[in-house]
């Protein structure tokens, strides 16, 4: 590595670091969530913008998503406590199911009315089930949200991209059934192992973390022992090929649960995650591609729409099966946000459905413009009429 790509690579983190910061005083000062502008920052000055990135920056997009959504599925996961779960898991389980069921619902049903291929409609359905952690989980930390609504909801963003693999898997099971039963058979038993290998994997780690950690400074575990348990859960999913989001969640509730000696185990990780939040957004922003977003404008719009409709049907049905308070009724546009996920479900459709993978993904990157600018916005609005949100 030559002496030029250091200094433009410590050029830029040390730019978009302090970016981050002008970002959070401007977002106190105009109400706007700091992930938009973060993702707007990344716009303007990426290739669509002023393209001031070097290529060797945007290439370390992989690896830095990956590292901070390991870091937040975990502290979501840490919020899964068994008191949560006594006092609000009948409306989280009731709520997340209804709304993946609603939008997965809704989705296929619009587009197959207005004129979509039933493939097509299937697969946007399924990937139009998953949300953004990130942005959830940034917004409800800067607004410093707490209550009934904040908990429901970091509850639910925190189970239904679970929920979205199995509804993924449903759908392209039924898509290659189409096509050869064989096949399909085979996408259900990979989508389950997939569930299950996570779930051990998170448990594996997280059960002697938690009885381990916490020792060397009594009470709380150290910054080393903190990341390097998280890093460790996401290095060994993503060897064996299982989802390193449900794998680390699942560590989280593990490590939240058992780790009776700790006090607090997870400030040592939230002292890290801002800092990769922050590349995490500028390089989301600064690696969105347009240049395909014209073939698919009428699909994307048509997904768009009927995502938003399904959200906001889903989360007010959920909340009245559920018996919820009122304020629990617009939880549905909180969890509009949708990113990196819904990408890697589209990857996984262009690679099992080569033909229909080009315009699939077209939409969802077009979707996931309009969700990551706007849905934070909408997420920090209805904190803050739930009247949860201590800097609103």
């Amino acid at each position: 590595m030559g002496t030029d790509t250091i200094a433009i690579g410590l050029t830029t983190l040390g730019a978009i670091f302090l970016a981050g910061l002008a970002a959070d005083v401007l977002g106190r000062r105009t109400r706007l969530p700091r992930v938009t502008l973060l993702l707007l920052l990344g716009v303007c000055v990426g290739p669509l913008g002023l393209d001031l990135f070097h290529a060797s920056s945007v290439a370390w997009f992989p690896f830095v998503a990956d590292l901070a959504l390991v870091m937040v599925a975990f502290l979501l996961g840490g919020e899964l406590t068994l008191a949560l779960l006594r006092d609000h898991g009948r409306a989280v389980l009731v709520i997340s199911i209804v709304v993946v069921g609603v939008t997965a619902a809704v989705v296929a049903a619009g587009l197959l009315a207005l004129g979509w291929p039933i493939s097509v409609a299937l697969l946007l359905a399924a990937i139009s089930t998953s949300t953004d952690p990130a942005a959830v989980s940034d917004v409800v930390h800067e607004t410093r949200s707490r209550g009934p609504f904040t908990k429901t909801l970091i509850g639910v963003v925190a189970i239904d991209d679970a929920w979205g693999i199995i509804v993924m898997s449903i759908a392209l099971a039924l898509v290659l059934g189409l096509q050869s039963p064989d096949a399909a058979q085979g996408v259900v038993v990979e989508g389950l192992l997939e569930l299950g290998g996570a779930i051990i994997v998170g448990a594996a780690i997280g059960i002697p973390i938690a009885l381990l950690t916490g020792r060397v400074r009594i009470g709380e575990p150290t910054q080393a022992e903190a990341l390097g348990g998280v890093l460790l859960c996401g290095g060994v999913a993503l060897l064996f090929d299982v989802s390193f989001l449900l794998a680390a969640m699942t560590m989280g509730v593990v490590v939240a649960n058992l780790a009776r000696h700790h006090r607090r185990p997870f400030r040592a990780i939230e002292g890290i995650e801002w800092p990769l939040l922050v590349l995490f957004f500028v390089l989301s922003g600064a690696s969105l591609d347009l240049s395909q977003q014209g073939a698919a404008a009428g699909l994307t719009l048509a997904y768009v729409s009927l995502r938003v409709l399904g959200r906001l049907v889903g989360g007010w049905l959920g909340s009245r099966l559920a018996g919820t308070s009122e304020s629990v009724r617009t939880v549905g546009v909180a969890l509009l946000p949708q990113a990196g996920i819904a990408i890697g479900m589209a990857l996984v459709v262009s690679q099992r459905v080569p033909e229909l993978g080009a315009e699939i993904l077209t939409a969802t990157v077009g979707g996931t413009i309009v969700f990551e600018l706007f849905g934070p916005i909408l997420t920090r609005l209805v904190l803050t009429r739930s009247g949860e949100a201590k800097a609103a």
